[in-house]
């Protein structure tokens, strides 16, 4: 990522300093791989409703398109409130084609809890351990105590595996309408 980079240069490798540089740049113009690029493709241990399984984008994509989220930990009030946000658009994204998969790095343990508790049984959740499908997306930030976890980042990947949408922002409520557009044109061009 250019900010990483710019900012190991002038040796602000704390945490603390990396934090405060990203507090004051525009959210969305911390953006993960474009619009365009191929999704990497990965496989995690995941949870539905509560019930563990392995989570293999690949497979996902036969599908139909993937809203792919990554948050940065279970059960904060941020993340809470996006899980919250897209249980309840679910059945819209599922009647166009589309499944949502959330992604976190943090408090991976509590990931079967989130899927049922704040999920609401309607989508995945997968545990990311030390952020490394994040870093593959570009979304990976250090968080509390060094450990890294994930950016708020909203991808729709198409079922060829290209990255339709790529949208980063800290506020969680665009995610869903931003998310939701990039799948109804999708829909609209594959009718």
């Amino acid at each position: 990522m250019k900010i990483r980079k710019k900012i190991a240069q002038f040796g602000m490798v704390a945490s603390l300093g990396l934090g405060l540089a990203l507090a004051v740049l525009p959210a969305q113009g911390i953006a993960a791989l474009q619009q365009g690029a191929k999704a990497p493709d990965f496989t995690l241990n995941a949870a539905l409703g509560g019930k563990p399984f392995s989570l293999s984008l690949k497979q996902a994509l036969r599908k139909g398109p993937v809203v792919l989220y990554f948050f940065p930990a279970a059960f904060t009030p941020g993340c809470t409130v996006e899980a919250h946000l897209f249980a309840e658009a679910s059945d819209d994204f599922n009647r166009l084609g589309a499944r949502v998969v959330g992604v976190t790095a943090g408090n991976i343990d509590r990931v079967a809890e989130f899927s049922r508790s704040e999920c609401r049984d309607k989508f995945a959740v997968a545990a990311d351990p030390g952020a490394k499908i994040a870093a593959r997306y570009d979304t990976a930030m250090p968080g509390p105590g060094q450990t890294m976890i994930s950016n708020r980042t909203s991808f729709v990947i198409a079922p060829d595996g290209t990255i339709l949408l790529a949208y980063t922002d800290r506020n969680p409520q665009a995610h869903i309408e931003k998310t939701m557009a990039a799948v109804r044109a999708w829909k609209a061009r594959h009718r």
